[in-house]
């Protein structure tokens, strides 16, 4: 693994535009200089590193889905702030195995050792447009003799097709409060990998999805059932919304993309539940519920259990303390083992490593020069040589 220079092709801007990276322009904060998309420099791997990665995060997902099993046979989901209106439904869904399609783990990997779980993004993973399509058009323009860890356009597809849904079209409902626009084209990417696997699909805003009080169902702006709903909405934002409880009534009857249970792999107490499950395992950092306990000698990051991109974060480490500023914790925190990312000229990356159904299916990278990844962040694209 090593990071090289590359030249930016010629018009680069508007041809992410044109793939469907319309957001690049305002998913950073104003006033950076660096562009969120930024092939100017690019991480290589050999295959070897990638094949061995793609083994590690198949396990590290069974692991997962065995810690949920874990986390409901033992009624544990107030470790995981579920509220208690929502326990049984949570537990219902993993039961009832409602289907999923996909999520990405986010990781720290410097080329020499396994790769550290930091985070399972699994309700409501970003990144998608420019993980699966703008770095690999990227490479057919700048390195087409090269290959890629990236098969998310086709196993998307696949899962489509494998899915076993209720009649009518699959609604993809994007929020108003997405400001960026970065919602409203992953949600637009999804629904195309749908139409190409043959659904019928449909899209709105998520507020505008209405409840027919009458026949107690959700209602699209046309008055169409909504059978099936593909969002990126948090679950644990949606279970405190006003028709939270209409949702809850509904989780036999629909099928939600991504299902209820996720919450449980979305919250970052699964670190903690891991650790108890799998000590020592090397793709593991140790980390705890109840207090930081003896990584106050080597130190730790203070992570809220909802918390995105970075915000509300603490590293207590020697000679090191660092804090982000942020609006979570309320739910409580997870307190994980400090491993500083890895410095590559001064950048740190962060391989976000995707999983379609229960298998690898690519890699997208992120880097920053701070020690917590947040949305300052960049997207940088990667290559296979070798």
């Amino acid at each position: 693994m090593r990071r090289q220079a590359s030249q930016p092709r010629k018009g680069w801007a508007a041809t992410v535009e044109s793939q469907g990276l319309a957001f690049h322009r305002s998913a950073h904060p104003e006033g950076l200089t660096r562009p969120y998309w930024d092939e100017s420099v690019h991480y290589v791997f050999t295959m070897d590193e990638v094949l061995a990665l793609e083994e590690q995060v198949e396990e590290l997902h069974r692991m997962c889905l065995a810690a949920a099993d874990h986390v409901v046979a033992a009624d544990r989901l107030a470790d995981f702030a579920v509220p208690p209106a929502w326990q049984a439904a949570v537990a219902d869904s993993w039961r009832r195995r409602d289907p999923h399609v996909f999520g990405r783990f986010d990781l720290r990997y410097d080329g020499t050792g396994p790769a550290k779980l930091l985070e399972y993004n699994a309700d409501t993973p970003t990144s998608l447009v420019e993980s699966s399509i703008v770095q690999w058009f990227w490479l057919q323009d700048v390195f087409p003799a090269d290959d890629q860890w990236n098969s998310l356009h086709e196993r998307l597809i696949d899962r489509w097709k494998s899915l076993t849904l209720p009649t009518g079209p699959v609604h993809f409902a994007w929020t108003n409060a997405d400001e960026s626009g970065e919602e409203v084209m992953t949600l637009a990417y999804l629904q195309e990998t749908a139409e190409q696997a043959g659904l019928a699909t449909a899209a709105l805003a998520i507020e505008d999805v209405g409840w027919d009080a009458l026949n107690r169902r959700f209602v699209d702006m046309e008055h169409r059932v909504i059978r099936t709903l593909c969002k990126l909405y948090p679950w644990e934002w949606l279970v405190a919304e006003p028709f939270g409880p209409h949702a809850m009534a509904q989780q036999i009857s629909m099928t939600w993309i991504e299902p209820l249970w996720k919450m449980l792999l979305s919250n970052k107490a699964l670190l903690a539940v891991l650790w108890e499950l799998y000590p020592g395992h090397p793709n593991l950092l140790p980390a705890y519920l109840d207090g930081p306990r003896e990584l106050s000698e080597s130190g730790y990051i203070k992570k809220p259990l909802l918390g995105r991109e970075g915000a509300s974060m603490s590293i207590a480490a020697p000679g090191l303390a660092e804090r982000t500023d942020g609006d979570y914790g309320a739910e409580g925190f997870v307190y994980q083992q400090f491993l500083a990312l890895p410095d590559f000229s001064g950048w740190r990356p962060v391989l976000g490593a995707w999983m379609v159904d229960d298998e690898s299916a690519g890699l997208g990278i992120r880097e920053t020069a701070g020690l917590i990844t947040d949305d300052t962040s960049s997207f940088v694209p990667h290559r296979i040589h070798g």
